[in-house]
This record gives C-alpha cells, sequence and structure tokens, in this order.
C-alpha cells in the first residue's frame, strides 16, 4: 500500500484534496476548435503547466488567460489577465469591468471546455490508468473538433 500511496502523492492536489490530472486546453475563438492540450500531474501550478507545454503563440495574436497565468504577460506581449486588487484596497468601478469584460471573452474557453467534460470520463473521477487519460482526452477533443465540422 505504500508504494500506491507514494504514486497519488505526486498527483495530490491541495485545491481538490484528492488525486487529480491537471489539463490545459488551447482553443481557437474562430473556429472553436481544441487547437493543443498539455497534461500535468495534480500538483503542478496553472502558470508551471504552461511552461512546459512549451506552447509559444505569434506576436500578433491575443491570449485571454484566468489568474492562474500570472506572469504569461512576461513572455507574450498580447496577454490579457484579470486585474487583481492590491493588499487592502478595493477594486475601483474602472477594473472591475475590465474584469468582467476580460472574463466575457474567455467564456468561451469555459463553454469548450463544458463540452468536453460532458464526455464523464474527463469531469468524474477517472479510474483508469493515468497514461492512457492524455489519450483519451485528446480523442475526445477530435470528437469535439469533428462534431463543428468545416
Amino acid at each position: 500500500h505504500r508504494k500506491a500511496e507514494k504514486k497519488q502523492k505526486r498527483y495530490y492536489s491541495g485545491k481538490k484534496k484528492r488525486p487529480t490530472l491537471k489539463s490545459q486546453v488551447v482553443v481557437d475563438k474562430q473556429s472553436q476548435r481544441v487547437i493543443c492540450t498539455h497534461f500535468c500531474k495534480g500538483k503542478q501550478h496553472d502558470f508551471k503547466l504552461y511552461q512546459s507545454s512549451n506552447v509559444r503563440p505569434m506576436r500578433e495574436t491575443e491570449v485571454k488567460v484566468d489568474s492562474g497565468y500570472q506572469g504569461a504577460q512576461h513572455g507574450h506581449a498580447k496577454t490579457s489577465l484579470p486585474i487583481k486588487k492590491k493588499k487592502g484596497q478595493a477594486l475601483s468601478s474602472e477594473a472591475k469591468q475590465v474584469n468582467q469584460q476580460r472574463a466575457s471573452q474567455r467564456a468561451l474557453n469555459e463553454h469548450i471546455i463544458g463540452r468536453l467534460k460532458r464526455f464523464k470520463i474527463i469531469s468524474c473521477r477517472y479510474r483508469n490508468r493515468r497514461k492512457r487519460f492524455t489519450l483519451r482526452f485528446n480523442l475526445i477533443a477530435g470528437i469535439h473538433n469533428f462534431e463543428l465540422g468545416d
């Protein structure tokens, strides 16, 4: 049992309080297709996952990410992140409006992730081999892209 516990510890996510697998999905806004996926152990931070994925968008491409990707703006000039409040201060109404606008632009990504999660293998507890998760996730992304048609 100790060997299995050690393996699970590598995948343990403090946020979810259980062993998890983390996935990153890159989506094209125009075609709504999943362009790229990358996976890691649940313990890893979102930005570290982004760095290890070696996704390098072109200069003219606008990248819209959530606050888990703090630091992505240093590697790509056209990265839009939510505005964070300063310690002990509240966000101004203009900053809240900007955050709301940026969140609505990211909503398309969340809708596509929701479509992928309709396949319960992604949204529910994964009870199969971890090695096969990437294959199955990519197959589901392929089915999603196929359903969109040309």
